[in-house]
């Protein structure tokens, strides 16, 4: 994303999200602990307007996405948002469903790592944003469920049908897709729909102890590792080998490579810089 602003200035504060920062991690949690952090609209377009702001600023590294309170996430509300969606007409529930899709998107090309804390329940919309994070760091209270045609609408629902193919294969998303049904934490873990399991209580330390791990790597090198891990999902092998050689080329020539040798030399750890 460019790093480039117009007249617009930084947002001072979330109305929807807490944002906390440590260095170069950014801790976005959702903050209605009483509905099991449940999203509304204004939640959805924080989420997207956040992480294109991070990503424009260039300061954070590596971003943890949590839940406070019982549960990481039970999806979109439904008073405040299945109740709201039945008064619109297609051209207003094609905004939403878009800003929904829009915040998976932001997630998946943000330029930094995005770690999701999961514990207790993932559901629905929060089922797909752990989906679309990098890493996905749980505890074994932690449940998924993909509740969509559950609703009578289809389980592919924010990219859903793209993303959990590619991470558990067409088998097991064919599964969770179709009959909406909760997977607990071994089997998550099991079928790599879980990147790692802790003990319980432990996801929110363990997933802040991986961001600040990631924060002072290599970050001009792991913004690069996830676009390409992105962008040749749907590519050919002799494109994607292609897209890799460019890259490597362009990071071969940056001050982290540099620096690697010149640490090694030294017999030191490298000081990364990100460029």
């Amino acid at each position: 994303m460019s790093p480039f602003t117009g007249s617009a200035t930084p947002t001072p504060r979330w109305r929807h999200l807490r944002v906390d920062r440590t260095d170069s991690v950014a801790t976005v949690t959702l903050t209605r602990p009483d509905k099991l952090n449940a999203l509304t609209f204004g939640a959805y377009a924080d989420l997207r307007d956040l992480l294109a702001e991070l990503s424009r600023e260039r300061s954070v590294r590596a971003l943890v996405l949590a839940g406070q309170g019982r549960g990481f996430c039970s999806g979109g509300d439904v008073d405040e948002i299945i109740g709201a969606t039945l008064a619109m007409d297609t051209a207003q529930l094609l905004d939403f469903n878009r800003m929904t899709g829009q915040v998976v998107r932001a997630v998946r090309e943000c330029p930094f790592p995005v770690i999701a804390a999961v514990h207790g329940v993932a559901a629905g919309a929060g089922a797909v944003l752990a989906l679309a994070a990098d890493f996905r760091v749980a505890d074994p209270t932690a449940r998924f469920a993909f509740l969509f045609t559950r609703v009578g609408l289809s389980g592919g629902d924010m990219g859903a049908a793209y993303l959990l193919p590619r991470i558990v294969g067409l088998g097991h998303a064919t599964r969770l897709l179709m009959l909406g049904e909760p997977v607990h934490a071994p089997e998550a873990e099991r079928i790599g729909l879980i990147s790692r399991l802790t003990q319980e209580g432990h996801a929110d330390e363990a997933a802040r102890t991986l961001a600040h791990r990631l924060a002072e790597g290599p970050a001009l090198a792991h913004a690069q590792t996830k676009a390409l891990l992105t962008a040749e999902l749907d590519m050919p092998l002799a494109a994607a080998v292609e897209l890799d050689a460019s890259t490597q080329a362009l990071l071969m020539n940056g001050k982290d490579y540099e620096e690697f040798h010149r640490a090694f030399k030294e017999k030191r750890p490298p000081t990364w810089q990100g460029r």
